[in-house]
């Protein structure tokens, strides 16, 4: 008969089957983000040594187009006499062109990547920003005549990843990409740091381990960083 007490057999019991759960996931969630934790740690290197990978290396394209005059100059909304205003009183001149169609016709036309990342409108010309991770397209109208010039840059392949570690120009949802990313880093680190108490033979080695690992890694800051 065992002389281990009953408390004593389900606390066993308990430790044992936590202990269990934690590698599970630990394991488990680990390959899950293998993919997006490898990313991050290749483009921080990417991101330290840019001239590294041919960062500099880009592409530009200039091209001149026209667009439909009545969407630069559109007719007053019903009800107004004169131009609205803006909140400081002065010509709100985006309510006098049509957004929507003069982005969707310069996409169809010339294949534009990205957001819009600016829309202004003055009296003489509209300015578009389209903006992407490694890419941006500048559009200069004139709403005299219609007229556009178009500049499309294309920075390649490492900026593209570089962009997309920094969360620049990749939209919201993206941005949410690197929250869990982030966060199942961290998951990823407080389950292998409580696997260690389960290892008697290392347990000690582990702690003291992480403990100088903390220690350097503040030295590295307090003796190298400007």
């Amino acid at each position: 008969m065992s002389d281990e007490s009953p408390a004593a057999r389900n606390g066993k019991t308990w430790h044992t089957q936590f202990a269990a759960v934690v590698r599970w996931l630990h394991i488990y969630v680990s390959l899950l983000g293998f993919t997006a934790l490898t990313f991050f740690a290749i483009t921080g290197i990417t991101l330290n040594h840019p001239t590294w990978f041919g960062i500099d290396a880009m592409r530009t394209t200039e091209l001149k187009g026209e667009l439909k005059k009545e969407w630069l100059n559109l007719p007053l909304p019903a009800g107004f006499t004169s131009p609205p205003l803006t909140a400081d009183g002065e010509v709100d001149y985006a309510q006098q062109v049509a957004k929507l169609e003069l982005v969707e016709q310069l996409r169809a036309a010339h294949q534009l990547k990205g957001a819009v990342g600016e829309f202004r409108v003055d009296e003489r010309e509209c300015l578009i920003i389209f903006k992407g991770p490694g890419y941006s397209a500048d559009v200069s109208i004139n709403r005299e005549d219609g007229t556009y010039q178009l500049t499309e840059t294309e920075m390649g392949i490492v900026a593209i990843i570089n962009d997309l570690h920094k969360g620049r120009d990749t939209g919201p949802a993206w941005s949410m990409v690197i929250d869990l990313c982030a966060l199942l880093t961290v998951f990823v680190s407080i389950t292998g740091s409580i696997l260690i108490f389960y290892i008697r033979r290392k347990r000690w080695t582990g702690i003291i381990t992480a403990v100088i690992g903390t220690i350097l890694f503040a030295l590295l800051y307090v003796l190298f960083v400007p």
